[in-house]
């Protein structure tokens, strides 16, 4: 034994540790010089790092869900198209007279439903009444005129007639006397009193050639103007007729602000009227989809008025231009963009015209709708 164990305290705790039973195997800590260094992690940071991973996995998962949305939404172009950017809409007819005048009467009231030709309102007749009535007056003494031409004719045509007689009986003895003349047995002044008179009934049948004429060009003349007259008659009849003002069309009065006694001018609107036979559907679809459309297709169409019901429809066209300025109504339609801090697709409209539609289904000018197209 070395001088270290021979020391009294190093073998009182040599004793003790041979006195105690030793550990089992299975219980005996592993110790291993690498064991040694190492310090176990603690709770906090086990909980960390589990949910770093679960945050990972979120936005891997979220990620993957907009890739895939976005894909899905870019592949769906080529299968169907929607879109909430549309209306209801028909013809506005802005019925206006053609003469002017003061209203005496209004046989309709706001939002009534009226046939075509149905009376709305009335223009005093009064005027256009008086104006006509002088006309036909001078219509009437126009014709009576013409009677006296017509007897002036057939008085120049009897004179004609005579002179006619006249000249030949002259043209007769003057052809006769010739002769004789000639013979010795009729004096040459004889013969110049017959040429004389022949003249002179050469000269009244021109005359009376002139007078016939004359009186044809002045039959002329007022039958012409008994034409203008009448022209004028049926223009002012039909003054009288327009001061009843009627449904051009069948639809629903609109917005009705006319009131007895208000001045109705020549050409201004005074009843707005929304035609019923026009009902269509305009459907605002991006640039990037419409060419797959054709004119036929099926659309199905959801009526904001008529919540959950779908209605079939049909392409009736796609607009091949569209205005890129915003102003007043043009030929081209424009359609606005949704915003204007970035640069959108450009949408055009589709009509789109409802099938088989039920007669419990009113339809309001403007009204929002969402239509879905298949391809």
């Amino acid at each position: 034994m070395s001088e270290r164990t021979n020391h009294p305290l190093l073998r009182e705790v040599a004793s003790e540790a041979a006195s105690e039973p030793p550990l089992p195997v299975s219980l005996a800590p592993a110790i291993t010089p690498q064991a040694k260094d190492e310090v176990p992690p603690s709770a906090a940071a086990v909980d960390a790092a589990a949910e770093t991973a679960r945050y990972r996995r979120r936005v891997l998962l979220t990620l993957s869900a907009v890739v895939l949305a976005l894909v899905l939404y870019w592949a769906s172009g080529y299968f169907f198209a929607y879109t909430d950017d549309a209306y209801v809409t028909s013809d506005f007819v802005s019925v206006a007279p053609y003469i002017s005048g003061r209203i005496v009467s209004i046989n309709i009231v706001d939002n009534q439903t009226v046939r075509k030709g149905e009376l709305l309102a009335t223009i005093d007749p009064t005027p256009f009444q008086l104006s006509l009535n002088e006309k036909q007056a001078k219509k009437t003494e126009a014709e009576a005129q013409l009677a006296v031409d017509r007897d002036t004719i057939a008085a120049a045509q009897a004179q004609r007639d005579d002179a006619a007689a006249k000249l030949r009986l002259a043209t007769d003895n003057v052809r006769r006397a010739t002769p004789i003349t000639t013979a010795g047995f009729y004096s040459r002044q004889g013969l110049d009193t017959l040429t004389a008179k022949e003249q002179e009934a050469k000269a009244a049948l021109a005359d009376a050639e002139a007078a016939i004429a004359k009186a044809q060009q002045t039959l002329a003349l007022h039958q012409a103007t008994v034409a203008a007259i009448g022209t004028e008659i049926s223009y002012l009849q039909w003054q009288l007729d327009q001061t009843q003002l009627l449904a051009p069309t069948d639809g629903t009065i609109t917005q009705l602000t006319l009131r007895v006694g208000d001045q109705a001018r020549e050409n201004a609107p005074l009843i707005g009227l929304v035609d019923a036979h026009a009902w269509r559907i305009y459907a605002n679809y991006k640039e990037s989809v419409i060419r797959h459309m054709k004119v036929g297709h099926t659309a199905w169409v959801w009526l904001d008025t008529y919540p959950w019901h779908i209605h079939r429809a049909t392409i009736q066209g796609i607009a091949r231009g569209i205005s890129r300025e915003q102003g007043e109504r043009k030929m081209l339609p424009y359609v606005a963009p949704t915003t204007d801090w970035i640069r959108l697709e450009r949408r055009f409209p589709v009509t789109l015209v409802l099938q088989e539609q039920s007669a419990d289904i009113v339809l309001h000018m403007g009204a929002d709708a969402r239509t879905l197209l298949f391809y």
